[in-house]
């Protein structure tokens, strides 16, 4: 299928073209012609995909029919919410290239910033709002933001609003909406909490699935390294040097992880900043162009942050910390081999850490490549030394002979001298 198969306007079509694109994703092939025809859907799909030109194309194309060249004060007839800045921005990006030969407008608000310039905004007018639930709720409040003409609702990436603890938000968000919108609800997965959030706000919905979680991207190579725990940052300083790794993103478990492996590359004079949800918002779009741009080599992510990065020929993801939840390690490594391009997903996986691997063995299906040959591997567990009489008993430094007299043994069960175990 190509995309002037999906009955689209010239403008979009156009524009579309401009993006080098001519033949649909599977959920742009699927979720378009739905959306077009006005139902409300529930897609997943996992990072990659397309899935935010699956709504805003035919969102765009609804919306071009009705703007046309009308010079009339805007009202927001589409609202897309999205959990972090960065998914916002890139959706807006996005809205701004598909519908660049159109006269449909879009904005997007947030937190972290000052309310004032979006304000402004809001008050000439806009055909789309995208926004982050927090400030998309205060603005309304104030009496900003007014919904009662919106047609069309997206939750995107609807798993990560759950994670981040915005499901309240969003309740009261489709609070504030028509009854008789469309609703798009969008996510990498589908646990209970999602499909019943859909039952909730959705009306008799098509559901659209593609590239299963388990599926990990083809053109992406997977190898594991089996390394101590104590030695992960020599292996990753290791691989960056020998290998000549750069443009790298990489994912620490925690936040305080990843602040402890940027300081430990700066010192080795690697350039590497991280990303997390302790940064400030303009901190963490700071360090995103500049990683994007190529100015810093090494970006270190949590997996909440790693949400809003969109770099179509990320070569590298390493995977610092194995997670905990399989699927999503899929996820992680969908970061690379975007958009028809090779990338090389590295894992580390720590003895504690050998059933997160199993985990995702069993999830995923497939070989991936062990790498040996490197000097922090797991280290053998030091054997236990056999007395004489064949019982097994651990080997100590300064042990004492077996000719301790009775007198000592007796005292060493005195209270003066009985062990406390703290």
């Amino acid at each position: 299928m190509l995309f002037e198969d999906l009955l689209l306007s010239k403008s979009i079509l156009t524009a579309v073209s401009d993006q080098g694109y001519t033949q649909p994703t599977p959920i742009q092939e699927q979720a378009i012609p739905v959306i077009l025809d006005g139902r409300d859907l529930v897609g997943c799909a996992q990072t990659g995909t397309g899935k935010t030109a699956a709504f805003a194309i035919p969102i765009i194309q609804h919306l071009h029919r009705i703007v046309g060249s009308n010079k009339k004060r805007k009202l927001i007839r589409a609202l897309i919410v999205t959990p972090t800045r960065e998914l916002a921005l890139q959706i807006g990006e996005n809205f701004d290239a598909y519908g660049k030969y159109t006269n449909v407008t879009q904005t997007t608000i947030f937190g972290g910033v000052s309310q004032n310039p979006q304000v402004e905004k809001l008050k000439k007018g806009v055909d789309v709002l995208i926004a982050t639930p927090g400030r998309l709720l205060d603005l309304h409040k104030q009496g900003f933001i007014d919904l009662d003409h919106l047609h069309t609702l997206v939750l995107d990436e609807a798993d990560q609003m759950l994670d981040m603890g915005f499901v309240n938000d969003v309740k009261k968000i489709v609070k504030l909406t028509p009854d008789n919108r469309q609703t798009l609800l969008f996510s990498a997965t589908m646990p209970l909490p999602i499909r019943e959030l859909a039952e909730m706000f959705l009306t008799d919905p098509a559901t659209v699935t593609v590239t299963p979680v388990s599926s990990t991207a083809e053109k992406v190579e997977q190898q594991i390294y089996f390394v101590e725990k104590s030695e992960k940052r020599n292996l990753l300083y290791h691989l960056i040097r020998n290998e000549n790794l750069s443009n790298v993103l990489v994912f620490s478990r925690t936040k305080h992880g990843a602040d402890n492996i940027v300081r430990s590359l700066r010192k080795r004079g690697v350039a590497a900043e991280a990303i997390h949800g302790d940064k400030t918002q303009t901190s963490r779009q700071r360090v995103l162009e500049a990683f994007k741009n190529k100015e810093v080599s090494i970006l270190v992510a949590t997996d909440i942050a790693a949400r809003g990065i969109d770099i179509e020929q990320l070569p590298y993801v390493i995977n610092f910390d194995l997670p905990n939840i399989p699927e999503t390690y899929v996820h992680r490594i969908g970061r690379t081999g975007r958009a028809g391009h090779g990338g090389l997903s590295i894992s580390f996986c720590s003895k504690d850490e050998a059933p997160y691997w199993k985990d995702i063995q069993r999830l995923i299906k497939v070989d991936v490549k062990t790498i040996a040959d490197h000097p922090f591997t797991w280290k053998e567990e030091e054997k236990p030394v056999q007395n004489r009489s064949g019982a097994a008993q651990p080997e100590a430094k300064g042990q004492q002979r077996s000719g301790k007299s009775k007198n000592s043994r007796k005292s060493s069960g005195s209270k003066k001298n009985k062990k406390r175990w703290y």
